[in-house]
């Protein structure tokens, strides 16, 4: 079996930032209880992949050295 590829239209960074403000304006309309905690622990982790993944592409980030 082969693989369907494609290529992504948009950055994985772009990508991230959009899927967490979404999940952060869903927990906003969301009664407070274990909907939205689940909402905002969502947001929290694609913040910190964002976060990682801007670090891992810094241009600062020099690879190990011999």
């Amino acid at each position: 079996m082969s693989r369907r590829r494609f290529k992504q239209s948009e950055s994985l960074r772009d990508r991230l930032k959009a899927f967490a403000a979404d999940l952060h304006e869903k927990a906003i309309k969301v009664a407070p209880g274990p909907e939205r905690d689940s909402l905002i622990k969502r947001a929290r982790q694609a913040d910190t992949a964002l976060h990682l993944e801007e670090w891992a592409n810094s241009p600062g980030l020099q690879p190990p050295k011999k």
